[in-house]
């Protein structure tokens, strides 16, 4: 007799099915055209680099957190599909969980190595689809970049998937500016998605955090000088592993 798949497989199943025939159910459909709707009200929107977003396949987009509207305006903004994560206690929110799950986010587990989430990811960008990271893992209290932790090194080696550099500036404002029934001006500048390759070296611990450390100053670059915050010396920054993809004519 054939053992009986277990609960872990046939979620894992689901998920993978789930992901592999993505398409955004309709309260997040219905709530994608609010939000765009509200984006061209609120919001004065620049965009730089905006070629370098891959239009097919799998990729990581990768930003500074320093609102929390950030991650929302890039899902208004991307011309694809994109699979976003959220920390787990958000969802208990009246409010926010519920456009969390509309949005078919990814829970996290901040506290903890939580793998289904990272299985999530590793389906969602196997099936071609663009999924977002922050890589600090929380909002920045000082709008400076923070340490960032290396999952984001580890997904992309893993999957073998390039990342998109996003600089997020301005977005703090939006909460002043909105009671005053004013345009908050933001900037989203969208850097040359980059590889992250070992070079036939054996993946270690320290490798993962130089990896990490490469990308973040990546990113760094994208920003004014006083939000590169652990990543301001942009003459420090190597890039042994990284390896840009071809730039889109």
């Amino acid at each position: 007799m054939n053992p009986q798949p277990s609960v872990m497989t046939r979620r894992r199943s689901k998920d993978k099915l789930f992901y592999q025939n993505y398409r955004l159910r309709w309260p997040g459909r219905v709530l994608f055209t609010g939000l765009r709707f509200g984006m061209w009200l609120w919001l004065d929107v620049e965009k730089q680099g905006w070629a370098n977003i891959p239009r097919h396949g799998p990729a990581i987009m990768m930003i500074n957190h320093i609102a929390f509207l950030d991650p929302v305006i890039l899902t208004g903004l991307m011309p694809r599909a994109l699979v976003s994560m959220a920390k787990i206690e958000a969802y208990e929110d009246k409010i926010i969980g519920p456009l969390l799950r509309a949005f078919d986010s990814i829970p996290v587990n901040r506290g903890a190595a939580d793998l289904q989430a990272l299985r999530r990811i590793l389906d969602a960008l196997e099936a071609g689809l663009a999924v977002l990271i922050a890589p600090e893992g929380h909002r920045s209290e000082t709008g400076g970049l923070g340490e960032a932790h290396e999952g984001i090194a580890f997904v992309a080696y893993r999957a073998k998937v390039p990342i998109v550099p996003v600089g997020i500036s301005g977005t703090p404002a939006f909460k002043h500016n909105y009671w005053k029934m004013k345009k908050t001006q933001v900037t989203y500048r969208f850097g040359q998605p980059f590889y992250l390759d070992p070079g036939g070296e054996r993946v270690t611990t320290e490798m993962l955090k130089q990896m990490t450390d490469e990308a973040m100053y990546q990113l760094a670059a994208l920003l004014p000088p006083e939000q590169r915050g652990l990543y301001e010396d942009l003459d420090k920054a190597t890039a042994k592993y990284v390896k840009f993809a071809p730039q889109v004519k």
